[in-house]
């Protein structure tokens, strides 16, 4: 009959328990299956991390997203975007209008306000652009006014050369407050903070947006492509 090599040579290392004549069968067979599940469980895991943020706050497709896409936000993110996106929609049959208009600072026109532009067109986003639609020497308020009139949605980029432009022109309050009551403008602030923004103007501040701190330029502009896209 068989005897546990336990008392003699110690089960303490697989091979010890796989040698032994009673305890290498079943025994093992477990540890081996319990070892087979780890690449699942580790598989599930990276599933669950690539839809969340690194802050662990987890991502989601948003209501008008179309089924096959794979354009994830957090919830502040949707929180933010759903009137903006309900004004999109009742906007939709207004003719001769742009999907967005892209305001910022003249010292952006060729840097990042180029490039988002770029990625827009690239997602099939109609973008009025300074370089192709506004005059020079507009007044911002007229710029963003104009643009909202003519655009499902108005995109402002807020840079360091952007807040420098609006201590400059001293926005007031009440125009501010005007166009803002509209919910169809978006900051996407980028090399700078809304601590920065809400200093320079805390009502243009105090409207949540996107923030190329926690999101990629391309991403951004995936996200206001299926923003605009009915």
């Amino acid at each position: 009959m068989a005897r546990c090599t336990a008392p003699r040579n110690g089960h303490r290392t697989a091979s010890g328990r796989a040698n032994c004549p009673v305890c290498g069968g079943s025994s093992y067979r477990s540890y081996g299956s319990y070892q087979a599940y780890s690449p699942s469980y580790s598989s599930y895991s990276n599933n669950r991390i690539s839809s969340s943020s690194g802050t662990g706050r987890t991502k989601t497709k948003a209501s008008w997203s179309s089924a096959g896409s794979a354009v994830l936000y957090t919830p502040a993110e949707i929180r933010t975007l759903t009137p903006v996106r309900e004004n999109v929609e009742k906007r939709s049959n207004l003719p001769d209008l742009r999907d967005v208009f892209l305001c910022h600072a003249w010292d952006d026109r060729k840097d990042s306000a180029k490039v988002l532009h770029d990625l827009l067109e690239s997602n099939g986003v109609s973008v009025w652009f300074s370089e192709k639609d506004v005059l020079l020497g507009s007044s911002l308020l007229r710029e963003i006014d104009k643009g909202l009139a003519k655009s499902r949605v108005g995109i402002v980029l807020v840079t360091p050369s952007f807040l420098e432009r609006v201590k400059g022109e001293g926005i007031a309050d009440k125009e501010l407050s005007a166009l803002l009551a509209r919910d169809l403008l978006v900051p996407i602030v980028h090399n700078t903070t809304f601590e920065d923004l809400r200093e320079v103007s805390p009502l243009l501040g105090s409207r949540s947006g996107l923030s190329t701190l926690e999101d990629s330029m391309e991403n951004i502009a995936s996200k206001l492509a299926e923003l605009v896209t009915i």
